[in-house]
């Protein structure tokens, strides 16, 4: 028997408290995956210890490793520090940093990382992306051969706000935001960016003196040739540019000591001083003229950073069936580049080349990071002089067999295969990057997305469903087979019914009616009774029910009574409140549809019985 507040087993309960719902969706929305489950039912002592455990990973950690693990993370901490150095070497020049600073950065950062990051992968560093991105912001406002101290102090404060964002992002839980950067996107924009990158490197590989600090394809083309002669003034050793490939960094430091390569017009880093990270402080710059171009770069390389970090955190975590929260990897990011940049190291993150390379290398946990840092350590105290001998046209070749790989063309061919409108984001970053700038290709393709999305919002799915058994009800348009049911019309509407979709919504059922009361249809269905399967329907606004209400007195005049199946909690509490339910009545309000169908059927034979009568009466 139902109880006073249901019928036909629908729960018409008051709805919950403001407070209630309220807390709820924050739930929800900051904590999808109850980072504090483990906290419930524990003692004080005990919530104190796994607080710090989960905000500092380290403790979690550390007091279970054991030595056995230090050989692998051994290994793969030389093996990434060997890679580290020539790439921070490499993209400090694709900054127009001084190359120390590409050191500096791959010494502090990992340290920071091994505290607060959650992943055993992902292998700390400096990018190209980031590298060119925060140049070219800061490049409009003072140009590295100017004022070199106010141009570092620039990417210092770039990285700065970097830091602070991401940390912000990961403490207050608004991970969801970087989802807005869609894979399509980042494909794109890492490739676009890739091949200006690698056009980028025509300056070093050729030997160019005067280049463009333009990132466009048509700049730097133009570049090359107006400049094109410069290639030609010492020909006899021009030869090492086209091997510089398959040249390591310290083949090219020997060369270039023994032969005295740069007298013969061979490029190299320059003087390497020796020493640790001083302070950066006193560099950063907030000062007004400067402050919108560090910012912008700030924000999007806080973007990029995160988003390629979290990504690529979580590819490698899933091969070794693990999870990362990407909350507190946003935290660990944004600590790393705050104290980074007041360091002397600009923006950091988790390159997929270095990560790989430490995953290849059998990493065991953050541990190598750490080894990373001190073989960073002794670099710097005792070797950094010796690699101020790397030829320019090597660092281009590193960089440019770094960044080919980032042009992920196979990636490209599955959207164009699966999902044209992916296809068409990615290639919009891609080109958009490659012959506008990097900013408005990223613009383009996030644009672009926010454009898709506010398209399934704004026209959601609905279907007409038929029966391929009693209790199987389909989408008709895939299963062509289905059976209607006689005198009724049941229509499945699959997204929320919020202001931006509601006007679609009733226009879209009133068509479904339309079509199924037209010439053709009217002698095989006369509609009665109009099913709407609620299911699908997570959440409702003032808009959506006054939209229903408009649909129920367009339907009445019509004599079709609509009825609703199976609304869900936050959607029937709206409906309680705004007293639709009284308005439709709780008899035209079913838990499932086929007890719908059932008295709906019944009410059916009643009236087609009471009309037969009447005919016979009369």
């Amino acid at each position: 028997m139902s109880s006073p507040k249901s019928l036909h087993g629908v729960n018409y309960a008051p709805p919950r408290s403001f407070k209630t719902v309220l807390k709820a969706n924050l739930k929800e929305t900051l904590f999808p995956d109850d980072p504090f489950y483990e906290f419930k039912n524990e003692k004080l002592s005990k919530r104190i210890l796994k607080g710090i455990q989960y905000f500092v990973p380290i403790c979690q950690w550390l007091p279970k490793y054991k030595f056995g693990l230090f050989m692998y993370d051994l290994l793969a901490g030389i093996t990434i520090a060997s890679l580290a150095i020539p790439q921070g070497i490499s993209y400090a020049k694709l900054a127009e940093l001084p190359p120390i600073i590409g050191l500096y950065s791959s010494f502090v950062p990992p340290l920071i990382y091994a505290i607060f990051g959650s992943s055993k992968h992902l292998a700390v560093g400096t990018v190209a992306t980031c590298s060119l991105i925060i140049a070219e912001a800061v490049q409009h406002k003072v140009k590295p051969e100017d004022n070199m101290e106010l141009y570092v102090g620039l990417f210092y404060t770039a990285a700065l706000i970097s830091g602070l964002l991401q940390t912000a992002l990961g403490v207050l839980r608004l991970g969801f935001l970087v989802d807005f950067l869609s894979h399509s996107t980042i494909t794109g924009f890492m490739g676009g960016t890739a091949l200006i990158i690698c056009l980028q490197q025509l300056k070093g590989m050729l030997g160019l003196k005067h280049f463009t600090s333009r990132t466009d394809v048509y700049h730097v083309l133009r570049a090359v040739i107006e400049n094109r002669k410069e290639r030609k003034k010492k020909p006899n050793l021009f030869w090492v540019s086209a091997i510089s490939p398959i040249l390591v960094v310290v083949v090219g430091c020997l060369f270039a000591y023994f032969f005295n390569a740069e007298k013969h017009g061979i490029a190299i880093v320059g003087k390497l001083n020796k020493g640790i990270n001083p302070s950066s402080i006193h560099l950063i710059n907030f000062s007004p003229e400067y402050l919108p171009a560090v910012v912008k770069a700030g924000i999007i390389t806080a973007m990029i950073a995160i988003a390629e970090g979290i990504a690529i955190g979580r590819s490698f975590a899933i091969m070794d069936n693990e999870q990362i929260d990407g909350n507190k990897e946003m935290v660990a990011i944004g600590l790393m580049n705050i104290v980074g940049s007041l360091t002397s190291c600009y923006l950091s993150t988790g390159p997929f080349s270095k990560t790989a390379v430490n995953y290849n290398a059998g990493c065991k946990s953050q541990m190598s990071n750490v080894v990373m840092s001190l073989c960073m350590l002794l670099t710097l105290l005792f070797l950094a002089p010796l690699f101020g001998y790397t030829p320019l046209v090597a660092l281009a070749a590193i960089i440019m067999s770094a960044m080919i790989g980032l042009m992920d063309y196979e990636k490209a061919v599955h959207l164009y295969k699966t999902d044209k409108f992916d296809f068409l984001i990615c290639m919009v970053a891609f080109f958009g990057v490659a012959f506008i700038s990097m900013d408005m290709g990223l613009i383009l393709s996030v644009g672009l997305a926010l454009i898709r999305a506010l398209l399934y919002v704004a026209r959601p799915p609905t279907c007409k469903l038929g029966t391929i058994t009693n209790t199987a009800f389909r989408d008709i348009e895939q299963y062509p087979g289905s059976n209607e049911t006689p005198g009724m019309l049941i229509l499945k509407l699959g997204s929320p019914i919020y202001f931006p979709n509601s006007n679609y919504v009733r226009e879209r059922i009133l068509r479904w009616v339309r079509d199924e009361q037209s010439l053709e249809n009217s002698q095989r269905n006369e509609i009665e009774y109009l099913l709407l399967d609620f299911g699908g329907v997570t959440s409702i606004d003032i808009t959506g029910v006054e939209t229903l209400k408009e649909l129920r007195r367009c339907l009445a005049a019509k004599s079709i009574k609509i009825i609703l199946i199976n609304p869900r909690l936050g959607v029937m509490e709206k409906l309680i409140a705004t007293k639709f339910i009284d308005l439709l009545g709780k008899e035209s309000v079913f838990l499932t549809i086929e007890e719908a169908i059932e008295n709906c059927s019944f009410s059916l034979n009643s009236s087609s019985q009471a009309k037969r009568e009447d005919l016979e009466i009369a």
